[in-house]
């Protein structure tokens, strides 16, 4: 009786997996029809064939960092350090828009972190069918003394 009764437990989780996996697949079949969502010139992609970059690559952007980061007198003094997270919008011109902290460390660090990528120079905007598009991006901005 005992064995029956895994054997039963075992087909309905096997069930219930592939009735969520067929689910998923028409979802995400449904999400891929060009009908469903028009694309809009007001429209921000998350993921695109050709992502924004800083102008030189990640490793100026790094530059770009170490150069014009001002580390916040009273957070450095009072030991605030780590990674601040930015989220922020590329427009198809590479300007920025809409900059705000998604993880941040608290203190004037955050508003730091704002303050960089706002005054970053245009990024190279990103691209989906050879079109320039305006892309979500997260940037990351590391505070240590």
């Amino acid at each position: 009786m005992k064995k029956a009764f895994i054997t039963i437990i075992v087909l309905a989780s096997f069930t219930i997996v592939k009735a969520q996996t067929t689910n998923n697949v028409k979802q995400s079949e449904e999400l891929n029809d060009p009908g469903q969502r028009p694309i809009t010139d007001s429209t921000i992609f998350v993921a695109v064939q050709q992502p924004p970059s800083f102008p030189g690559g990640m490793e100026k952007w790094l530059d770009y960092v170490k150069e014009n980061l001002k580390y916040p007198e009273k957070d450095k003094t009072d030991g605030r350090k780590g990674k601040v997270f930015v989220t922020f919008i590329v427009e198809k011109d590479g300007t920025i828009a809409n900059s705000k902290v998604v993880r941040g460390i608290g203190g004037a660090c955050d508003i730091e972190a704002i303050r960089l990528v706002k005054n970053s120079p245009k990024w190279n905007p990103g691209m989906q069918n050879e079109k320039a598009v305006r892309v979500q991006f997260v940037a990351m901005v590391e505070f240590k003394p």
